[in-house]
């Protein structure tokens, strides 16, 4: 190892009911299971503990609702997880955010919290299948702010069945009325054999054509409120609105700058040293594993130096910084840079240090994965 991972994971899949359109990782109730959960994901921590670094970055903890977790299994797993974490950021619904889970978040490190807000209008979030609503988002962040908080991210959606641009003019606002230093703004993407898309599906073709508009929209309201536009869904407060706090996800962060990470927890995935690999999505069978002492089943996959290059490439083009283009050697298609260029879609130009980048325009940000597939060269 050179160093190892310094990026943590931790899956906590347990939610009080599954929305329709979720096709994450998730189990609905079993309380009594989540204290032998915990339990293995520690054992895995355990096993695993030689693949990380001895000094952390980031810790993400996501589900599932991790704070839907039974409050004296999560803290124990809170306080055994590696300190002095530079990022700590754990998941939340709204309406689990009482008063002493927000303390107790504190307490034991968490200085991150992304809370799943989606919308704050009552119509739409029934359509969500969400429980929480406006007032119940209000409550949580101010519990936060009180618990000592000072980066709290919301998660919206938009191209809800059913949403205008007023109403998501209407949600922006609402947002941006309480400051929070990070927001995360995704498309709905329902996916096939959901109840969502048996349930909405024609509604969701007929708003496709209006996601263009909707995604400026957003990009428009938020960058003249302030926020920096740095990932291609994420948004955060500019530093000199910030105390000079460079306030973006910096977990996320290191998967589209292609960091090493390990995850821990059913159906979690590691990429390290060359290689991913997913443990078992099924929770009897990864917490039977770490009972024995032993890994949990996984599907491990090897990702050779043009895999890593091209993930590099999609995923890098997503921020608003530079990729390097010696990072990149092999493929990018010369003929589509030299098109794209031409077309204002893409730049390339030598950094500080003589060495030549590759970024997307503005208008090419837009455009987004259209043309980073047509910067790809063929796979020979």
């Amino acid at each position: 190892m050179s160093g190892g991972a310094r990026h943590l994971y931790v899956h906590l899949p347990f939610c009080a009911h599954r929305c329709g359109y979720c096709d994450f990782v998730t189990v609905v109730g079993r309380g009594p299971q989540h204290g032998a959960y915990v339990d293995a994901l520690l054992a895995e921590l355990e096993l695993e503990r030689g693949l990380l670094a001895l000094e952390l970055e980031t810790v993400f903890l996501g589900g599932g609702t991790p704070t839907f977790t039974e409050p004296r299994a999560l803290e124990r797993l809170l306080a055994a997880l590696p300190p002095n974490v530079d990022e700590m950021t754990v998941e939340a619904n709204p309406e689990t955010v009482t008063q002493e889970l927000a303390r107790m978040l504190r307490r034991l490190g968490v200085n991150r919290v992304s809370l799943g807000v989606q919308s704050f209008r009552p119509h739409l979030l029934d359509v969500l299948e969400r429980v929480a609503q406006a007032d119940t988002v209000r409550r949580a962040f101010y519990h936060l702010r009180d618990a000592g908080f000072d980066n709290v991210s919301f998660d919206l959606i938009y191209g809800i069945p059913g949403q205008s641009a007023s109403d998501l003019d209407a949600d922006l606002g609402d947002a941006l009325e309480l400051a929070p230093e990070h927001l995360s703004c995704y498309e709905l993407e329902a996916k096939p054999g959901t109840r969502f898309t048996h349930a909405h599906g024609a509604e969701l073709a007929r708003q496709a054509e209006a996601m263009e508009s909707y995604f400026e929209l957003v990009v428009a309201r938020l960058t003249s409120a302030g926020y920096r536009w740095y990932e291609t869904a994420n948004f955060c407060r500019a530093p000199e609105r910030a105390a000079s706090r460079d306030l973006r996800a910096k977990h996320n962060l290191a998967y589209w700058l292609g960091r090493d990470y390990l995850g821990l927890g059913v159906g979690a995935v590691s990429t390290i040293e060359g290689r991913r690999w997913r443990n078992t999505p099924r929770l009897s069978a990864y917490v039977q594993a770490l009972e024995h002492g032993t890994q949990p089943e996984r599907e491990v996959e090897p990702l050779p130096v043009d895999v890593r290059r091209r993930e590099r490439l999609m995923l890098g083009l997503r921020l608003d910084e530079p990729v390097g283009l010696a990072e990149l050697d092999g493929v990018v298609d010369a003929d589509a840079l030299a098109r794209l260029r031409q077309l204002g879609l893409v730049r390339s130009e030598l950094d500080g240090a003589g060495e030549r980048t590759l970024a997307l325009t503005v208008r090419g940000r837009f455009l987004g994965g259209g043309v980073t597939a047509d910067l790809l060269s063929e796979i020979r």
